[in-house]
């Protein structure tokens, strides 16, 4: 039998604050703008599942509540407490989905990193492998031969820079080329000396859900339940890492939208998205340009998907996600900016 906490009744600002001092509400995942009023009390024993609302005031303080509660710790020295982190995206690929061959020399995708730092982005992720739907993997020289000279340039330039890859070799050399964070898609699964390497090295890791490797993911995924399973299998992931020696607080998660998920598990994962507080950790979630949000929007190219991309990092942002992982850095910004602005105005005016 398992239990879960998923959090209800989001207020925003000095709302929120407001409710978390005269305890009415719980700060969700430590941040300083969102609490929640109620929960979600979930409980499963095989394939019954119960679920009930219970006012904040009403939920047991056990460690469930508690971790949904406690502050994030910063990531790569990021703070998580305010509004979310852009992560901006450059794949040094020749057949990502959305943007393959764009910046695939690494003088054009060292100007990208860039500009996508000047337009707002806190963390800039790079890919040397494609992992959309279908493809197939990519020898280690060759994506070492695309990524370190990236990554390489974009530290130099003092950004922080994550390393989107599954294999241990490529993590190290992307770290000793100046990268802060790595992104595995594969929650270190893909590689049997990655969950070693990441504890030797002490950095910063984001496990990702996903059902399947990227060339037959998307056959046929099932779920009894997409949220608990998902949620399941990423405190799995989690206990693994930190069995292997990988410090919890290095540790962050994303449910994985779109790995192994049809249109409407990702969207039951979207409206969901609070139920991952409950693993006390950071959340991450990259939706950009991705299948589903051209399934909503008839949008067919996805470089086109970019008005549908920052509806879903609103939805997002508005329920703890603390990191957001697009291409679009400048839209996203401007899009945030106003979004939590109106949640949270600000007390002496612009």
């Amino acid at each position: 039998m398992s239990s879960y906490l998923r959090p209800l009744g989001l207020l925003y600002g000095r709302d929120a604050r407001d409710a978390v001092k005269a305890d009415r509400a719980g700060a969700l995942g430590g941040s300083e703008w969102i609490a929640f009023a109620a929960a979600e009390a979930i409980v499963r024993d095989g394939t019954k599942i119960v679920r009930q609302v219970v006012a904040y005031g009403d939920l047991p303080k056990g460690e469930e509540l508690a971790a949904i509660e406690a502050r994030r710790v910063p990531l790569a020295g990021k703070p998580l407490g305010g509004r979310p982190l852009v992560m901006g995206i450059v794949n040094v690929t020749p057949d990502s989905f959305s943007d393959g061959g764009l910046v695939a020399e690494a003088e054009t995708a060292i100007h990208q990193g860039q500009v996508l730092a000047g337009e707002g982005a806190e963390i800039v992720d790079v890919g040397g492998e494609s992992t959309r739907p279908g493809s197939d993997g990519v020898l280690e020289a060759e994506e070492l031969s695309r990524v370190e000279p990236v990554i390489a340039g974009l530290a130099r330039a003092g950004l922080t820079v994550s390393c989107d890859t599954r294999k241990a070799s490529v993590m190290r050399a992307a770290l000793a080329a100046g990268a802060a964070i790595i992104n595995d898609v594969s929650a270190l699964q893909h590689d049997a000396k990655a969950r070693a390497t990441i504890a030797e090295l002490a950095c910063p890791v984001v496990l990702m859900h996903a059902q399947g490797d990227p060339r037959t993911m998307q056959l046929q995924p099932r779920y009894d339940d997409v949220a608990l399973d998902v949620y399941d299998q990423l405190a799995a992931r989690v206990a693994e890492a930190v069995a292997a020696g990988i410090r919890r607080e290095l540790i962050v998660v994303d449910p994985g939208i779109g790995f192994g998920k049809t249109f409407t598990h990702n969207l039951e994962l979207l409206q969901q998205l609070t139920l991952f507080q409950g693993l006390g950790l950071p959340v991450l979630v990259g939706l950009s340009r991705k299948g589903f949000v051209g399934a909503l929007t008839g949008e067919t190219a996805p470089r086109q998907r970019v008005n549908g991309s920052l509806g879903g990092a609103l939805h997002a942002a508005l329920n703890g996600a603390q990191i957001l992982r697009v291409h679009d850095v400048r839209a996203t910004v401007a899009a945030l900016s106003v979004a939590l602005a109106a949640a949270d105005p600000p007390s002496g005016g612009l």
